[in-house]
């Protein structure tokens, strides 16, 4: 019974130090996920520096349209 049981965990460890290879040198769809990270932190830098750049026009335009002047209150 414990030889048994001491091949099996034998194995299990096999079959995951085996899986964990496998994962680490397999690079089929590294180069995917690789550009869809990048493509995502591209499109999330654009929208920061242009709402920093638009920030104070978009303020001051929305203060205009509602009849509201921050500066004199």
């Amino acid at each position: 019974m414990m030889k048994k049981a001491n091949e099996m965990s034998v194995a299990a460890y096999m079959m995951l130090t085996n899986f964990v290879n496998d994962l680490k040198n397999d690079e089929r769809g590294l180069s995917g996920v690789v550009v869809a990270v990048l493509l995502i932190l591209i499109a999330v830098l654009a929208v920061a520096f242009i709402w920093g750049g638009l920030g104070t026009y978009l303020r001051d335009t929305w203060n205009r349209i509602i009849g509201v002047d921050f500066n004199e209150l």
